[in-house]
């Protein structure tokens, strides 16, 4: 006799010659029937939608990107100014933070519509979320804090008083610090989140922006818009260990402002988005030095790289594109048109 196969949510039920179908029956097929669902949604979105989202500040909207195709595929509307974007923990949905509408707007991305806000207070900017996704860490930039959010609660569970306008947020993959820039202060101030206390401030380059750490998480790597460089913060020593310092042919120095940077898979190299300079360098992690600088759009913004780090996504703010490169050639590949303003790019593959 064949023994009926064990489901992949839970034992066989019982096939004996006495069960008589009923409401209990009908209720166990009916569970079984919903985790099935729910399992091949999870899944499904595991795979990733095989879009990028772009959001942009002036038309309260986020493009859609095919990413095989790299056609636009259209726009949704969210709130007022969307600027940085961060998938929630289960990856099915999209949190944006709109600084003239003070919330964050949560997208479901299956549907492409707000399933919910929450508030975030003045002019929100950039946040981050704790490992568990339960906590946003938001930088509020007219009140020089940092803001921490319980996302269940959708309530502000405190507020850390930093240095004068607070940008970048970047949480640690333990999810014990929080580091943030400030553009006034010069400064990255490190946040222990178990006290919400300020543990150190560390001296970076002028106007520090944008976070990302190497494979290891032994090295946070800070973006000096006004230096022109990156600042490499050691994660154990809390010290700046190191400096890059960028230049381009034919352009001044005062042109040449880091503000986005991408780690790519493998931890080997870094991308950065040299601002005016219209170009994207990508460093060498280990050598600390630049390889190679790739010629975009007007005022390189906000970066991402592809699941396979074939594709590096350059949001451009001023010329209101997205240039996406080619890794292995360096060279630029296409050049799509977005909305008015744009922000941050989110890869979702």
């Amino acid at each position: 006799m064949n023994t009926p196969p064990r489901s992949a949510f839970g034992a066989s039920p019982s096939r004996g010659r006495h069960q008589r179908p009923g409401k209990a029956g009908s209720a166990v097929a009916r569970d079984w029937a919903a985790r099935l669902l729910l399992a091949v949604t999870l899944g499904a979105h595991a795979q990733g939608s095989g879009l990028a989202y772009v959001s942009s500040e002036k038309d309260h909207a986020i493009t859609m990107v095919d990413l095989k195709t790299l056609s636009v595929m259209g726009t949704f509307p969210t709130c007022k100014r969307p600027r940085h974007m961060q998938r929630l923990a289960e990856g099915a949905r999209l949190m944006v933070a709109c600084s003239d509408s003070g919330r964050a707007d949560v997208i479901d991305l299956a549907s492409r519509k707000s399933v919910g806000s929450i508030a975030l207070g003045d002019d929100p900017e950039v946040f981050d979320l704790s490992p568990d996704g339960r906590t946003a860490y938001v930088s509020a930039e007219e009140d020089g804090a940092l803001n921490v959010f319980d996302l269940a609660q959708k309530k502000q569970i405190k507020s850390v008083p930093l240095g004068k306008e607070p940008e970048g947020v970047k949480v640690s993959a333990d999810g014990r610090r929080v580091y943030v820039t400030s553009e006034v202060a010069n400064m990255v101030h490190v946040v222990d989140t178990a006290t919400l206390q300020v543990i150190k401030n560390i001296p970076v380059g002028k106007r520090p922006r944008r976070f990302a750490f190497t494979a290891d998480g032994k090295e946070l790597w800070v973006t000096n818009e006004l230096s022109g460089s990156v600042s490499i913060i050691s994660t154990s020593e809390l010290a700046v260990v190191g400096t890059v310092q960028f230049e381009v042919k034919g352009m001044r120095a005062d042109d040449i402002t880091p503000v986005g940077l991408a780690l790519a898979p493998g931890g080997k190299t870094m991308y950065v988005g040299l601002g005016r300079a219209n170009h994207v360098a990508f460093v060498d992690v280990a050598g600390r030095q630049a390889r190679q600088l790739v010629l975009v759009g007007r005022r390189a913004w906000g970066l991402a790289v592809n699941r396979d780090g074939s594709r590096l996504f350059v949001v451009n703010g001023l010329s209101d594109d997205m240039t996406v490169v080619d890794t292995a050639t360096a060279k630029p590949i296409k050049t799509l048109p977005m909305g008015r303003v744009p922000h941050t790019v989110v890869v979702d593959d």
